[in-house]
C-alpha cells in the first residue's frame, strides 16, 4: 500500500509557516512540520493548546491565516472545496477517538464504504476491505460493528482509514476511550502502520505514554511545535 502520488523526494506532509488566530488569540504561530512515508509523529499538549485546530488545518477543515500544508506534494491550502475533498479522500486517512463507524453495518461494510465513496468499484472495495480486516485480525462478516469491543472497533476504524491507500494517516485521540490494556494494543497497531503500509502517521493525543511510541514526539505549546521531553515543562530541551 501507500500509493503516495506526490512529488519524488517530497515528504508525505510538509507544513511551513502555518498561522491561525481566532478572537485575537494566536493558536498557531509559524508552525512547521515534515513527516515522510514510514515515519510517525505524535503531538501532545493540554486542552486548548491548539491541537484540534492543527489537526483541522492538516485535514483542510480549518483554513489557516497563512502558510503551506503540502500533502502528497500538493498544497491543500490553495485548493477549492471539491478539489480538496478529492485529494483528502485519495491521500489522507483519519481515525477518530470514538471510531465514527456506522454501528448497524458489519465491519467489512464500514471499511468498504470509504472506498465506495472514493469511487472504487464494489468488488474491489470489498476485496480490499476483507484483506485489511484479516491483516488487522478483525472479524469481517456476521456481526454488526456496534457489537464489537472498543479495541475491535478502533481496528475497524484503522482499516477504514487505510482502505484508499493514503499517503498519511491522522489519528485524533485514538486511544482516549479505551482501557489501558486495549489502549496498548491499539497503540501498538497504530505505530506499526507506517512500516506495514508505507504511509506517514500523525497522532494527536493527551496520552504521553502513547505519544512516546512515535519516532518523534512534539508538544504544541505557546502556539509553537517543540520537541517534547518528559518531565521538562513546555517540552523544551
Amino acid at each position: 500500500m501507500g500509493q503516495g502520488g506526490g512529488v519524488p523526494n517530497e515528504p508525505a506532509l510538509r507544513v511551513e509557516g502555518l498561522c491561525y488566530e481566532v478572537g485575537g488569540r494566536v493558536l498557531l504561530d509559524h508552525v512547521g512540520l515534515r513527516v515522510s512515508a514510514g515515519e510517525s509523529v505524535a503531538v501532545v499538549g493540554p486542552s486548548g493548546s491548539g491541537k484540534s485546530t492543527l489537526l483541522g488545518c492538516l485535514l483542510g477543515l480549518v483554513r489557516p491565516g497563512e502558510g503551506v500544508i503540502s500533502v502528497a506534494g500538493r498544497d491543500i491550502v490553495r485548493m477549492r472545496r471539491r478539489e480538496l475533498e478529492r485529494h483528502r479522500s485519495r491521500h489522507m486517512g483519519v481515525v477518530f477517538q470514538f471510531g465514527e463507524l456506522l454501528p448497524e453495518l458489519t465491519p467489512v461494510e464500514n471499511v468498504a464504504l470509504a472506498a465506495l465513496l472514493g469511487g472504487v468499484k464494489a468488488q474491489l472495495a470489498y476485496r480490499r476491505a476483507e484483506s485489511l480486516l484479516k491483516e488487522l485480525e478483525v472479524r469481517a462478516h456476521g456481526i454488526s460493528t456496534g457489537h464489537l469491543s472498543g479495541g475491535e472497533r478502533q481496528r475497524v476504524a484503522v482499516a477504514r482509514a487505510l482502505i484508499n491507500e493514503p499517503a498519511i494517516l491522522l489519528a485524533d485521540e485514538p486511544t482516549g476511550a479505551l482501557d489501558s490494556a486495549t489502549r496498548d494494543s491499539v497503540a501498538h497497531l497504530l505505530f506499526d502502520v507506517p512500516r506495514r503500509w508505507s504511509c506517514a502517521l500523525i497522532v494527536v493525543t493527551h496520552d504521553k505514554t502513547v505519544a512516546q511510541r512515535a519516532d518523534h514526539c512534539l508538544e504544541l505549546t505557546g502556539a509553537s511545535l517543540v520537541p517534547y521531553v518528559a518531565g521538562i515543562p513546555g517540552g523544551r530541551q
